[in-house]
């Protein structure tokens, strides 16, 4: 797919009602830690989160959609104020469709963010697929833009600053 500059970046956006997010290697490094009892946890990045939650106030819909069921993630995204947490299904298209004509929104005004081999079939079928700058070589083939910053490393911040610039809304103005 042929990449799109920064400034094509932001005029895309202008027309993006959700924003899609897998969560591991994109919202995380990567990264899952398990104690000995199989106690799960995981390092997410605050400057993604805050940016999340300014997004969120500003009226974007924020949705996660992972693989794998986490409850760290719930945990996490609860605590951001994400509504729509997907996860535990391998088939991201399947899982997000629902939500989609719930909220009557097309996939052409949907952003996704992911990082791989997974996450190829929704990129594929959504208006704005980004990646990660560390993602599968295979997804990064297949995206319009790739950010920066790598998974857990404000990458996700790193979009919704061109969103807020694409919108022409101040993110200072949705802190309380």
């Amino acid at each position: 797919m042929t990449k799109i500059t920064r400034s094509q970046l932001i005029d895309r956006l202008k027309t993006i009602k959700l924003l899609a997010l897998d969560v591991d290697g994109v919202l995380t490094d990567d990264s899952i830690y398990f104690g000995p009892d199989g106690f799960e946890m995981k390092k997410f990045n605050i400057s993604d989160g805050f940016f999340i939650v300014l997004a969120i106030r500003s009226g974007l819909q924020i949705a996660v959609v992972s693989g794998r069921h986490s409850a760290a993630t719930d945990t996490r995204m609860k605590d951001l104020g994400v509504r729509y947490i997907l996860q535990g299904m391998k088939n991201k298209v399947e899982m997000i469709d629902p939500l989609l004509k719930e909220l009557n929104i097309a996939y052409s005004e949907v952003a996704f963010m992911g990082n791989e081999l997974l996450d190829i079939p929704l990129a594929e079928k959504v208006g704005l697929p980004i990646a990660v700058a560390d993602a599968s070589h295979d997804y990064l083939n297949c995206v319009a833009y790739i950010t920066s910053s790598s998974g857990g490393h404000g990458a996700v911040r790193e979009i919704l600053e061109c969103y807020f610039e694409a919108t022409g809304k101040d993110p200072k103005s949705y802190i309380i």
